[in-house]
């Protein structure tokens, strides 16, 4: 029985890029059709691990020319499709990321960028040179027999087919050939043969294709065609590329492998590949993605393929890689490792965990040198990645933190660039005691900062904690090389000379009945002090040693810590024209000093970011004070 079925409207919006060769390079159609065919047969392989009655006897994928009938067919015996998996791989998208690749594509300057593979479309590839499609495919699941057809418009049809095989047959009647495009070239052998090496030489399971062979007995009659016969060859080396030498592989070639293994676009901005002999023997090859995969694709699920003596066992093993290093790719092959191992078993293996330690130390040594020798690709790779490493360090109470702070780079006051602590270090002017910080989006706010007045003047550095996680991060470190890390506006900065700090303690035994009167006045302050590290400003707020006021936030935002809040300490200028004001003003009305006291706790609020419990009442004193002063 045939059923048509209409496309949804994104998968028709796509399809009509694809129809109208949004790209140039159409010949990656083949490399989409056979990496479908691959995984295919390694859902099958991996089947039948625990049911031998799946197995084939002999996986391979056929690539078969017809010139007369100008199609062109990819076969497979791999799993195969129920009519369900037809109707959901094939004809429906949105799942798979279409909106999202819509918008990518829309946004794009150059069509010719090859991003099919990562938004998991790349059967509607073919459409770039098919004007029909038939899917005939067989499930081991279920053993019966669908054939899907498309002309890759408005609908599709799907009806019940003999199959004898299991496994998928993709039929493509090619388009005619125009002025731009001539598309018969993909019906030619040396065109064929050349795709499948440039694009799938790594597949380990035989790739075959039609080869014209000269008869030996005539080989001087070379040109004439009843001379010669036609054999199926396997035209991939079937040598996976992480078992080679590392000589025997070009950049090109790890780049190519990890574009079709791994559906992105772009070049890795990094590779790690990994031969390991002895006691314990694996294969690894890892890759640094150069931009993030998107999130709304599961590719990005945290893992590494692993196989074991070259066999294909899980996509995605989470036992092989930490969670803050989520974001690299890749694969591990061990000897070591039964064909039957199940999850739990992996999770309980000595070798995993070897294997997994190794992994994460190869990773980490690769990013120490990128930054040591390749500082401009390091800070494109922190730009990205950053923030995977700082939650790295502070997540289980700083356990990888000696691994991983030396690789931590953060914006600073004095610096253009982003600067190691090791960096902040070197230069830390003489009679500096601590390495200083500030919480802030950038420089510019972090400048405007009423705490910076002193730390400006002495020329002290600072580094700017643009992140969530940035302070939370050096709570963790407390010290780097024996130096401690001191917030601006938390404690004490012990940072003007003892005649001057001597001062302020004189001035507050003889004026602590306003203080005092102030801090009555301002139940919400642990505490009302004449500060130490102002300069310009006429008050500040400082909280008090432990809990941040970035801290709080984070926390509120996060709904955690149940309501906790930094200690809020308000510290005022005692040489600040305000102050001297509000004191005459004290001494002929004590009562005024409410009013006051609660202006500048809201204005000390409003500079680091906090907004006031009750802005109506902050806005009525204000006018009030404005009345006042104009009458």
């Amino acid at each position: 029985m045939k059923e048509k079925m209409e496309f949804k409207t994104e998968t028709k919006r796509l399809l009509d890029m694809m129809i109208n060769s949004i790209y140039t390079h159409k010949e990656i159609f083949l490399r989409e059709l056979i990496s479908n065919a691959s995984d295919a047969i390694d859902k099958r392989h991996y089947l039948s691990l625990t049911d031998s009655t799946k197995a084939a006897d002999q996986y391979e994928i056929l690539v078969e020319a017809n010139k007369e009938e100008r199609t062109l067919t990819i076969s497979d015996n791999g799993i195969g499709m129920t009519k369900e998996e037809l109707v959901e791989h094939l004809g429906t998208i949105a799942k798979s990321g279409s909106k999202e690749f819509l918008e990518k594509i829309e946004k794009e300057k150059t069509p010719d960028v090859d991003i099919i593979g990562q938004f998991g479309v790349g059967f509607y590839s073919a459409f770039m040179v098919a004007k029909e499609i038939h899917v005939y495919t067989k499930s081991v699941l279920d053993g019966k027999g669908h054939v899907f057809t498309s002309e890759g418009l408005d609908s599709y049809e799907i009806e019940d087919c003999a199959k004898d095989d299991f496994g998928t047959k993709i039929v493509i009647s090619l388009r005619e050939n125009t002025e731009d495009n001539q598309y018969d070239e993909f019906l030619e052998e040396y065109q064929i043969k050349e795709l499948i090496k440039k694009y799938s030489d790594y597949v380990r399971y035989p790739i075959k294709t039609w080869v014209t062979k000269y008869d030996e007995k005539k080989e001087e009659d070379k040109d004439e065609e009843e001379h010669t016969h036609l054999e199926l060859e396997t035209i991939n080396s079937m040598l996976p590329i992480w078992k080679k030498n590392k000589s025997e592989v070009t950049d090109e070639e790890l780049n190519t492998f990890y574009k079709s293994k791994f559906m992105d676009y772009q070049d890795p901005i990094s590779h790690i590949h990994v031969n390991v002999e002895g006691m314990l023997t694996y294969n690894a090859l890892l890759f640094i993605p150069k931009k993030p995969i998107y999130e709304f694709n599961d590719r990005n699920e945290r893992g590494l393929q692993l196989y074991t003596k070259g066999v294909f066992i899980l996509d995605k093993c989470k036992d092989l890689i930490p969670e803050y290093l989520r974001f690299v790719k890749g694969l591990v092959d061990s000897a070591d490792l039964p064909l039957n191992i199940s999850r739990e078993m992996l999770q309980e293996d000595r070798s995993i965990k070897k294997i997994a330690t190794n992994v994460e130390k190869k990773i980490l040594s690769e990013l120490g040198r990128m930054l040591k020798n390749d500082r401009e690709k390091y800070e494109e790779f922190f730009n990205d990645y950053g923030i995977n490493l700082k939650f790295g360090l502070y997540e289980e109470y700083g356990a990888k933190k000696d691994s991983l702070k030396d690789l931590i780079i953060l914006s600073s006051l004095n610096k253009d660039k982003r600067i190691t602590f090791a960096e902040y270090k070197e230069t830390m002017i003489e009679g500096q005691k601590e390495i200083y910080y500030a919480v802030g989006k950038d420089k510019e706010a972090v400048l405007k900062l009423p705490q910076m007045d002193l730390i400006k003047n002495k020329g002290y550095d600072v580094l700017i904690l643009a992140d969530d996680v940035d302070e939370f991060m050096l709570q963790v470190l407390s010290e780097y090389d024996g130096v401690k890390f001191k917030s601006i506006n938390q404690g004490d900065l012990d940072l003007i000379d003892e005649e001057e700090a001597k001062k302020i303690d004189e001035l507050k035994e003889t004026k602590k009945d306003i203080l005092e009167d102030l801090k009555k006045a301002l139940p919400e302050c642990k505490d009302v002090i004449f500060s130490k590290r102002l300069v310009e400003a006429p008050c500040c707020l400082s909280a008090a040693e432990g809990l941040s006021f970035e801290m709080e936030r984070v926390l509120a935002q996060q709904h955690q810590g149940h309501g906790m809040k930094a200690e809020r300490i308000l510290e005022i200028n005692p040489n600040h024209a305000v102050f001297q004001a509000m004191e005459a003003s004290y001494e002929k009305d004590k009562e005024s000093l409410n009013q006051y006291a609660k202006l500048l706790y809201t204005q000390a609020l409003l500079m680091e970011g906090i907004l006031p419990t009750d802005p109506k009442e902050f806005s009525n004193s204000l006018c009030d004070l404005m009345l006042q002063a104009l009458k």
